[in-house]
């Protein structure tokens, strides 16, 4: 069996705002941490049956990556979840309605315009 590790280091400033974000993985292919401006986590408690979450950005993360960056997790939410169904056809008609949903939030917060 394999193992991985996934170490993420938060540096806060005086107030408890993240400055930096630094990751790595032992089952990268770099060896050095790299940075992020922002990250969510999201683990599921099976015991209480509800997700735990952390959600961080720094405090230099521009506004117009936020909202890139809330597009593309939506987005990619969607592709797990289609991944995770087995191909069931209720997930993907789910699945169109966030796509559509999606696309209205890359319109509202012109998003789709900046590519």
């Amino acid at each position: 069996m394999k193992t991985a590790e996934i170490k993420i280091n938060v540096t806060l400033d005086e107030n408890n705002v993240p400055d930096t974000i630094q990751w790595s993985s032992t089952d990268g292919e770099r060896e050095e941490s790299l940075p992020a401006k922002a990250m969510f986590l999201a683990l599921w408690d099976a015991q209480y049956k509800n997700s735990l979450r952390i959600d961080l950005w720094t405090k230099d993360m521009p506004y117009d990556e936020m909202k890139r960056f809330f597009y593309e997790t939506l987005q990619t939410l969607g592709d797990s979840f289609l991944r995770s169904s087995g191909g069931d056809p209720m997930a993907e008609n789910v699945i169109g309605d966030l796509r559509d949903y999606c696309a209205h939030f890359g319109d509202k917060m012109e998003i789709l315009t900046e590519q």
